[in-house]
């Protein structure tokens, strides 16, 4: 039960605000036939995978005819890209390259982390940055130093990794349902 409480106390209000100001760059992007690209680490990285499979496939419901769509890549997908880049350069450069290969002016990064100082994160952040791409951070703990590199910065002040984790869950299918809102209307 406690840990049930602390999950719910970390879902404040204050959350919501900054979840919907994210949820309004993702609508923004889609609108605007920018690409989202989403990326973390560990249990981030599958919710990163998990996030782009909602925001491409789950914002249809059951209307596979819509044909305006979501675009979103999640940076954590591509494991022989992501270990030759690591093998060969460092493994803080496998988000930060990939953004520079794929992404353009005005399309939207999102980063999932529990500490908010992964070097890789910083490293795509940077390169966002640098190349004019919009950044959203799902953070933990006080945001680490991502908080400072992000225009939205939603933060779950907590030191559980779980707690956080299963917020950023929360948010990711909070921002799904409206998305699909957005989508299916057009």
């Amino acid at each position: 039960m406690a840990y049930a409480e602390e999950l719910s106390s970390a879902l404040n209000a204050g959350l919501l605000n900054q979840l919907a100001k994210a949820t309004e760059l993702i609508e923004a992007a889609y609108h605007e036939g920018r690409t989202v690209f989403i990326a973390g680490n560990g249990g981030s990285a599958a919710t990163a995978s998990h996030m782009m499979a909602d925001f491409q496939k789950t914002t249809l419901g059951k209307e596979i005819g819509i044909t305006k769509r979501i675009r979103a890549i999640a940076l954590t997908d591509n494991v022989p890209l992501i270990t030759a880049w690591g093998n060969d350069f460092g493994y803080e450069l496998i988000f930060a390259e990939q953004l520079r290969t794929l992404a353009k002016a005005g399309d939207l990064l999102i980063v999932i982390t529990a500490s908010g100082n992964s070097p890789n994160i910083l490293a795509a952040l940077e390169v966002a940055k640098q190349i004019d791409v919009t950044s959203i951070g799902l953070l933990g703990f006080q945001g680490g130093k991502s908080k400072d590199l992000c225009e939205v910065a939603v933060i779950v002040e907590s030191t559980n990794y779980g707690i956080i984790e299963d917020a950023h869950s929360v948010f990711m299918h909070m921002m799904t349902a409206a998305l699909r809102t957005t989508v299916q209307a057009n």
